[in-house]
This record gives C-alpha cells, structure tokens and sequence, in this order.
C-alpha cells in the first residue's frame, strides 16, 4: 500500500519559525514538528506547509499546495477555536464543506473536519487548535486512524491497557478526558500516574506520557484507585 502523503499546515499571526528571532508576542511554531513526528510514526510521509498567517487568502493557497502536491490528507493546527480570527473554519467552508466541527473532549474540543475541493480531487481536512498538547492529543484520536484507514488497515483501534489511576482529579466538566499519565508496573498490574500539570499547553505533560487515561464523560472526579482505560501512545497501527 502506498503511504499517504499528509500537509502540515500551521496558522497564527503569533507563530514563528525554529530559526527565527522570537519576538514579543511570538511563539515558536511547535506543532508542525510534532505533527510530522506522528505522522511518519504511523506509517505516513508529512508534507511541510509552513506557516499561514490568520488571513483567507493565505490559508487558501497554502491548503491548495497541499492538495497540489499530492497531498491524500491534510491537518492544520490552530484557527478553529472561538475567536476573531479563526478563519480556518471559513476557508474549509469556502473551499469544500464542513462535516463537524468541535468534539466533547478535553484537550481538543474546538476540532474541525471536513473536505477540501480543489482541482477535482476531495481530500479530507482536520482542523485542530493551536495549543501543543490539544494538537497532538488530537493526533492521536483522529488523525491517526485516518492515516490506518489510507493504508488500508482493518483494526483503526489504538492499543490500550487497564489501569489504576494513582492520583486524584477532584473535579471535572461532562467531557470525555485524555490525562497524559506516566505507567509503571506494580505487582503484575499497570499504575497510571499523571505526567504532571495537565494544561493543554504544558508540552512536558505529553512528551513525559505512556498513555492517555480516558475519563467518560459521566465521571465528575477520578479518585485513587479508579480502574481506567489508559491508550498507549507511539505503538504504530
């Protein structure tokens, strides 16, 4: 099967370049690194992009490179939350359709998805928020089996393990949670222990974690010793 060739596209007047001066009310662009680090994880070859600023025109014709460099799928991070200027959403209307946007999850809630029209080909759009962490953990729940389903696997399920949750969450919204936890092993059974500061923009918290315990949506809090389903990340498909 031939391995799908994905664009990266980064947005945000406020993103600069690794080897750029940082300015005041600059932040480096970290998502199109981690993005492509995932996507050759799972089988896929990352096609660079760059960085648009928050204007139509420029999101336009970055995403129709995309396209036109062959691209059989394309991801774009940041743009899509509530705002002034969260035009992504606007140019994947103007340019194909829009088929769902913002998900009942933490981190990740403002996620689009939809399909981009453009030179007679239709190639599928994921549209994720600009924090790190809301990134890559929406990687991992919806672009990577995207990138399974183009190379043709049958099982899009992640590998995910049974654990105890060792710490505590004393409260939570009615979202499903993804908590970056660290795994040890302890009398035969695996230990979920949180990587840390759970912020959707502490990076440290994703780079540190095994896995992402799933907190359903019904559960107000998570109290030591709760039994959770905890997906392993960087197992390939």
């Amino acid at each position: 099967t031939r391995r799908p060739r994905v664009g990266i596209l980064a947005t945000g007047d406020e993103l600069v370049g690794i080897d750029e001066p940082l300015g005041p009310g600059k932040i480096r662009d970290a998502n199109s690194y981690s993005n492509a680090g995932q996507v050759r994880k799972y089988g896929g070859i990352p096609v660079n992009l760059g960085i648009a600023r928050d204007r139509e025109d420029e999101i336009t014709e970055r995403l129709r490179a995309g396209i036109s460099q062959g691209g059989d799928l394309i991801i774009v991070s940041g743009g899509v939350s509530v705002g002034d200027f969260d035009v992504v959403k606007k140019v994947l209307a103007a340019e194909g359709r829009i088929e769902f946007w913002r998900v009942r999850m933490k981190p990740g809630k403002p996620l689009a998805f939809g399909y981009l029209k453009f030179e007679g080909r239709e190639v599928p759009m994921i549209g994720t928020p600009g924090n790190p962490v809301s990134t890559m953990v929406s990687f991992e729940m919806f672009t990577r089996p995207a990138i399974g389903k183009l190379l043709g696997a049958r099982d899009l399920e992640a590998p995910m393990v049974i654990a105890t949750f060792a710490d505590s969450v004393p409260s939570k919204d009615d979202r499903r949670h993804y908590l970056r936890v660290r795994l040890e092993e302890r009398d035969g059974e695996p230990i979920a222990h949180l990587t840390g500061d759970q912020g959707s923009g502490i990076l440290r918290s994703m780079v540190e974690a095994d896995g992402l315990a799933v907190i359903p949506e019904d559960w107000d809090h998570v109290a030591p010793g709760s039994q959770v389903r905890v997906i392993l990340l960087g197992r390939g498909l």
